[in-house]
């Protein structure tokens, strides 16, 4: 530890985010890199979750089919999925959305979210669930997949899967997903920094930047 280096500025940051959605991963990303380059600040990142999806089957559904219903056809989604992928490529992130043989259903990748949160690895939770997502294609609807995900990082598999097999934070999902409507989220991601600003969309960089450096100078003002 450097006793000369000036203490680092805490700073609390809710990332409401959906895990099947591709501009949350390449929106992360990019808070994480520029996290990376500021030293000064300690951020907390406190995981929301916000369904894209809410009516969706349990049981997800085919690819092909949620095409159709999202974006009318196939075509249209190759061209979005075109735009995004050459974006992350920037951030190191593979997309491979032709791997994809079924739309989850996300409420269960959230609640083992929340789960590894209670072990303090909720954030490569998150970046594994999405990299198994997007990266492979795996279906991170299935208890097997997720009891899969939290054993390669370390977490007990089958407590996971037990886990799982409960109601346990189902209804903190769904109320958090409540809380971000009635905030007048409707878009994601969305960052809220030290709960009071808030920017949507996957932001550059030097954008997040800015509003990191306006939530600490109004902290220290405080």
């Amino acid at each position: 530890m450097n006793l000369l280096a000036p203490p680092r500025a805490r700073l609390p940051i809710e990332v409401v985010f959906d895990l099947v959605c591709p501009w949350c991963f390449l929106g992360i990303r990019r808070l994480r890199r520029t996290l990376r380059a500021r030293p000064d600040i300690a951020a907390e990142l406190v995981w929301r979750p916000f369904l894209l999806n809410p009516d969706l089957s349990p049981q997800g559904v085919p690819r092909q089919e949620y095409l159709v219903r999202k974006f009318g056809g196939e075509e249209r989604a190759r061209r979005l999925h075109g735009t995004i992928a050459e974006l992350g490529r920037a951030e190191g992130v593979d997309f491979h959305f032709e791997r994809i043989r079924r739309v989850p259903h996300s409420l269960d990748a959230h609640r083992l979210v929340r789960w590894a949160a209670r072990y303090g690895a909720a954030d490569p939770i998150v970046e594994a669930i999405f990299e198994a997502y997007f990266l492979h294609g795996l279906d991170i609807g299935e208890t097997s997949v997720l009891a899969g995900i939290a054993q390669r990082q370390g977490l007990d598999g089958q407590a996971a899967r037990r886990f799982l097999g409960t109601v346990a934070e189902v209804e903190a999902v769904h109320a958090d997903n409540l809380r971000a409507h009635r905030l007048g989220i409707n878009g994601v991601p969305c960052f809220v920094i030290a709960g009071r600003h808030a920017i949507a969309g996957a932001q550059e960089p030097e954008v997040l930047e800015r509003l990191l450096d306006v939530a600490l100078v109004e902290g220290m003002g405080a």
